[in-house]
């Protein structure tokens, strides 16, 4: 049994597999980061301080002890507030279509690539085009000429 998972582990697909995971968590927070910290800052701007976050309804009562603000999603989630977060949800979502968006335009790359690449196999390996007619007709009378006994 240990030999067939040393054999699964090595055969590259998992190998492939962690190597995407942890890519696409570090792109992920890049992803993160580029909606948060540029995209969402720009939206604000253009709609007047609009900010995502702020918008949740509280499903239930404050803690006695907290002396935040009623208005701030992070806090009032950290002290066990219950919220609808459907601010924080709409960044989220996109996030997911900007991360979408960028994975399809990688892949759309990628396919134009190998695409050209096998045009221009096919292409490589193609049979070369055939002489001209005058051309085939000069070597029939050498060939013919050749094959003639001496005179």
């Amino acid at each position: 049994m240990l030999g067939e998972f040393k054999t699964f582990i090595a055969r590259g697909n998992v190998l492939d597999l962690a190597v995407g995971v942890i890519i696409g968590a570090a792109f992920g927070t890049i992803t993160k980061s580029l909606t948060d910290d540029v995209i969402m800052p720009i939206i604000g701007a253009i709609f007047g301080g609009f900010d995502f976050t702020s918008y949740f309804v509280r499903l239930g009562p404050v803690p006695a002890g907290y002396a935040g603000s009623l208005n701030d999603y992070a806090a009032l989630k950290a002290a066990g507030v219950p919220l609808f977060g459907y601010g924080a949800f709409a960044t989220v979502v996109l996030n997911f279509v900007i991360l979408a968006f960028i994975v399809f335009l990688l892949v759309r790359s990628v396919n134009r690539m190998l695409a050209r690449m096998e045009r221009e196999k096919v292409e490589g390996t193609a049979p070369p085009a055939a002489d001209p007619a005058d051309i085939v007709l000069l070597r029939e009378i050498r060939d013919e000429l050749k094959n003639r006994a001496p005179l």
